[in-house]
């Protein structure tokens, strides 16, 4: 989606295992990418607990600067702390990264399943997400509005059909709520199928939001392409990448106009923070994500999913895959830079 001019990438990573797993992906990126200028920023809950921000001002201006970032892991408390948000949700929401691509694909572990290859993408910016949120009768009940507009809605439609057609899938399946909430989730589904209407090569089907979970836990391999609003595709997506081998090999990337946001969808993983045995899978893949859709370089992204696929069929694995045999990050890291070539 970016011309491939002088490539700069904002690196933020975050909280817990971030500090380990984006330095390896950025290791590997620079095999394959030495031109790639990197600029790196901070936000997260560590940075608010020593700076009172979650997400600095100069980092928003760096990402907007180099439209493309690359994002570790943010934690974030169970219980409201004043001032604190979640800076990657703010981030995808000021930078407008309206569509969040998470690939599920079978991968040569045992924990992955053959015949998936699936890609949910999720709107990014409003839903429940929007983060408007009260309480009422002294704390006695908890009150949240859920926001989707038609402009939202289409532009995230459309960029999912365009895919299909680059990329040669063949499915889209809308999800949805529409029965329980007519006015939102009806909307969501009413706009998304007009759009739909402009692609008559793409097979377009509807599944409510309970049905879709019965069906990716029961035949994950009826789904191509998802497409649902964004606490939907949450949650599909951690069921989606079960089937890919499990969070710690789940890929996202976060697309806008011009703007990129690649992240893996695991979490900051504090239990083993700091330990080296954090799985740099997830980030590594979405530097090829990167790659491929914002910088449009294919071939590179392919080098780097190859290298991932051979690692892994070698049987070099961290500690989350199995225990037997498991090596740490960077030796993990040294593998895949092995298998690049």
């Amino acid at each position: 989606m970016h011309p491939e001019t002088a490539p700069q990438l904002c690196v933020i990573e975050g909280d817990g295992i971030g500090h380990e797993v984006i330095p390896a992906a950025i290791t590997v990126l620079q095999r394959v990418a030495p031109d790639v200028t990197l600029h790196h920023r901070q936000a997260g809950w560590e940075h608010f607990q020593t700076h009172g921000t979650s997400l600095p001002t100069e980092t928003v201006q760096m990402a907007q600067q180099c439209g493309a970032v690359l994002f570790g892991a943010a934690s974030s408390p169970a219980y409201p702390v004043e001032g604190y948000f979640s800076p990657i949700v703010r981030l995808r929401r000021t930078l407008q990264a309206y569509a969040n691509l998470r690939p599920a694909t079978h991968l040569p572990v045992p924990t992955s399943r053959e015949g998936v290859d699936m890609l949910v993408v999720r709107e990014n910016t409003e839903d429940l997400y929007i983060g408007h949120e009260h309480t009422e009768d002294e704390g006695q009940v908890g009150i949240a509005e859920k926001v989707i507009t038609r402009t939202a809605t289409e532009r995230v439609t459309r960029l999912t059909y365009e895919l299909a057609v680059r990329s040669n899938r063949k499915k889209v399946t809308i999800v949805h709520k529409a029965n329980v909430l007519p006015q939102s989730d009806g909307l969501f589904r009413r706009v998304a199928l007009e759009v739909a209407g402009y692609y008559p090569e793409i097979t377009t089907d509807e599944l409510y939001v309970d049905t879709a979970a019965y069906w990716m836990v029961k035949e994950p391999t009826r789904f191509d392409i998802i497409l649902t609003p964004n606490l939907y595709g949450d949650i599909l997506s951690d069921m989606a990448a079960a089937w890919g081998g499990g969070l710690g090999l789940a890929p996202s990337l976060s697309l806008g106009d011009n703007i990129a946001i690649a992240e893996p969808v695991h979490g900051s993983a504090p239990d083993i923070a700091g330990q080296g045995i954090a799985n740099p899978t997830a980030a590594i893949m979405s530097t090829a994500m990167l790659l491929e859709h914002y910088w449009q370089r294919p071939e590179a992204a392919q080098r780097i999913t190859n290298a991932v696929r051979k690692t892994l069929a070698e049987g070099d694995h961290t500690v989350d895959i199995y225990t037997q045999g498991a090596i740490s990050t960077a030796k993990f890291t040294a593998r895949v830079c092995d298998n690049l070539h």
